[in-house]
């Protein structure tokens, strides 16, 4: 797999040694700053195969699975509630099983005459805490290596089949990210463009273009800067580095895992959500990944994490992460405290906590306020 969709909860900061041999800060302490983004598992729900034509890919045939998640149907209406909800009964109702005959022929001329295979798989939502959304996020991910029989054959192993996030990408790797930018309306040239303002006195206004171009031609040349919509714009980001893939708060045996913002060096048992939560987002439960730098679009934003088209050979990109400190304080103003212990010891008896009672880590993810 190629590919997988994440949404961006919020931004923090490391500490790790750099290993960079030539550069001014070898073997020093450098502070970055990081994303996280939570990555629920995907589920696999359908396989398509494109054939090469002169005009370029033509999607050959389709196969779903016959077990579809409400989440996916979703998708398929614009409003879910009104709708009858009869999204891909015919098909379900003719492959009771995923071995009946139309879908064995379906993927036999997959095998025969397509080149490129893709699994189509889908998010779930109600996985996330942060996300009040119920409709999943639907993408068609690419299946590189081997033949086209080998892909069908991979692909059938993941359909109905939940998809971790580390099955797809490993740590110190580098990969794209591919999502939609904040979006900031219709802006004027000085902040869409970067203008330089005209001086004080100028008539008709100061933060405009002086000259927007000679008499002839007698067009405006598309390079001259004017007003227009800034931000929510589709863009891909290269090469990012990921520092660290953390797994879900909920394990498989039903305990709660919150040490994962715990390194070496700080042996402080701690989650990846800082005191209050991520602004604007709530709690990351999840698996999630830790990528170097910034992403597009704001908190909540699908993010679409993508294999290199080429393979990096950078020293960056062969450097071995080892994080020394991340940090958890309250992103919301400035936060001095990395767990809540240390903030109750620190702040004593409170009119909203009197006794200083450190509620559980448990109690904090359900959402419920422990009583006295």
């Amino acid at each position: 797999m190629t590919a997988f969709i994440g949404y961006k909860a919020g931004m923090t900061h490391i500490l790790r040694e750099l290993n960079k041999p030539g550069s001014r800060s070898h073997k020093k302490d450098i502070v970055e700053a990081v994303t996280i983004i939570e990555c629920p598992k995907m589920v696999g729900v359908g396989i398509v195969g494109y054939t090469e034509t002169p005009q370029g890919l033509r999607a050959l045939t389709t196969v779903w699975a016959t077990t579809l998640s409400e989440d996916f149907k979703r998708r398929m209406y614009k409003n879910w509630y009104k709708s009858k909800k009869k999204a891909f009964s015919k098909w379900q109702a003719r492959n009771k099983d995923n071995g009946s005959f139309e879908i064995e022929q379906r993927l036999d001329n997959i095998r025969k005459h397509c080149s490129v295979v893709r699994l189509i798989a889908h998010t779930q939502m109600a996985d996330l805490k942060g996300l009040r959304q119920r409709k999943a996020h639907i993408m068609e991910i690419q299946i590189n290596g081997g033949n086209a029989a080998d892909k069908v054959e991979f692909c059938q192993t993941l359909l109905e089949k939940t998809i971790p996030f580390k099955s797809v990408f490993n740590e110190d790797e580098m990969i794209d990210t591919i999502a939609v930018s904040k979006g900031r309306g219709n802006e004027g040239v000085v902040t869409r463009w970067g203008v330089t303002r005209l001086p004080r006195k100028t008539h008709r206004g100061l933060r405009k273009v002086a000259c927007i171009g000679a008499w002839h031609p007698a067009r405006v040349s598309y390079s001259v800067a004017r007003v227009g919509q800034h931000g929510h714009h589709h863009r891909t980001e290269l090469r990012k580095k990921i520092y660290q893939i953390g797994e879900s708060v909920v394990q498989e045996d039903g305990k709660y895992k919150f040490d994962q913002a715990q390194t070496e060096q700080d042996l402080t048992a701690k989650p990846i959500t800082p005191i209050g939560g991520w602004p604007h987002y709530g709690q990351v439960v999840n698996d999630y990944v830790m990528i170097k730098g910034s992403v597009p679009g704001p908190r909540k934003r699908a993010i679409t994490l993508r294999k290199c088209l080429h393979t990096p050979t950078s020293t960056n990109a062969k450097e071995k992460i080892t994080l020394k400190f991340i940090d958890t304080s309250s992103k919301l103003g400035h936060g001095r405290f990395q767990t809540l212990e240390e903030k109750i010891k620190y702040m004593g008896p409170t009119k909203n906590n009197p006794k200083c009672v450190v509620p559980k880590f448990e109690d904090i993810f359900k959402g419920q306020k422990k009583k006295d």
